[in-house]
């Protein structure tokens, strides 16, 4: 349907690549996070909130000292949420589900009640510094693809880079061999010296730290202001793109931008014209893709064993 959809407005085709792109890289972000996590065998629920708590940190540091500091303040509160999440999970073993749905609650709120006591009910919508598009020379200047791959803000192509480094520390280094070894046999693990917790702990918070840059991305690199509940869902949608990748960072960045071009269809049919369709029907895309993975994933793909067990 989108290369169809292409070939009829080929004029749309670049925007559409772009949007795609672009919507993708948060969803990246904080899927590759939660690889990590779910490779240890925690499943982070909490993510949301991380996502949310990075778009806020962002908000007010950017204003402070600059889209870098907004950045580093986004990832710094994404990963504070994942610390009171791994505290519970990890430290006193309570159920992932249950903590990381409180969490998520508690950090929504939290976040609208400070923009409302920081920003008052005008907000910041011209406030906040945004991060400028990085072209690569002659390489953004390709037909089609050039702006959608070539484009972009400093922070996408650390999201591209992120992934094949992460695939290759997870298969080819001691310590991504000690986290799948966690999230297979834990037991196992410690007969062979490897401290569980530690290591849980530990990517629960790179996974928040990353989430917390995507809530950061959707700030500084797309919205350039914050709203109260702009994550909007991300967080889930970032754990069934975990599935659909397999728990392998490459395919989850492949995962990533489906779900961002199941999102930017909105705007590729509005170019052409499909204005009698409604669009909530293409904003429920990502949501209703969601459901459609884990339901097709349930009992064939191939999770850690110890995934979500205390």
């Amino acid at each position: 349907m989108i290369a169809l959809a292409l070939d009829m407005a080929p004029d749309a085709g670049g925007a559409f690549l772009e949007a795609t792109v672009r919507t993708a890289t948060p969803l990246a972000l904080a899927a590759l996070g939660e690889c990590v996590s779910e490779k240890a065998g925690v499943i982070n629920i909490g993510l949301e909130g991380s996502i949310i708590a990075g778009a806020l940190g962002a908000t007010v540091a950017a204003g402070l000292v600059g889209v870098g500091g907004g950045f580093a303040a986004g990832a710094l509160s994404g990963l504070l949420v994942a610390a009171l999440f791994a505290l519970f999970t990890v430290g006193l073993r309570a159920d992932q589900i249950i903590t990381g749905t409180a969490i998520t609650l508690f950090a929504l709120g939290l976040t609208g009640t400070l923009y409302r006591s920081l920003f008052g009910v005008s907000g910041v919508a011209l406030a906040t510094p945004t991060a400028g598009v990085v072209a690569l020379p002659v390489l953004s200047a390709l037909p089609l693809v050039g702006r959608a791959l070539f484009a972009q803000p400093l922070i996408t192509y650390v999201t591209w880079l992120t992934a094949p480094l992460l695939a290759r520390r997870l298969a080819r280094t001691h310590a991504g061999l000690g986290l799948r070894a966690i999230g297979e046999a834990p037991e196992a693990a410690v007969t062979a010296g490897i401290r569980p917790r530690r290591w849980q702990a530990a990517a629960v918070l790179f996974a928040g730290a990353m989430a917390g840059l995507a809530g950061s991305t959707l700030v500084l690199a797309q919205a350039g202001t914050f709203v109260e509940n702009m994550s909007a869902g991300r967080g889930f949608i970032a754990i069934a793109i975990v599935v659909l990748g397999r728990w392998r960072p490459i395919p989850v960045l492949g995962a990533a931008l489906l779900f961002g071009a199941a999102n930017s269809l909105q705007t590729l049919f509005q170019s052409m014209g499909w204005t009698g369709v409604p669009y909530q029907l293409f904003l429920a895309l990502p949501y209703l893709l969601t459901l459609a993975v884990l339901a097709g994933a349930s009992g064939r793909a191939a999770s850690p064993a110890a995934l979500g067990k205390r």
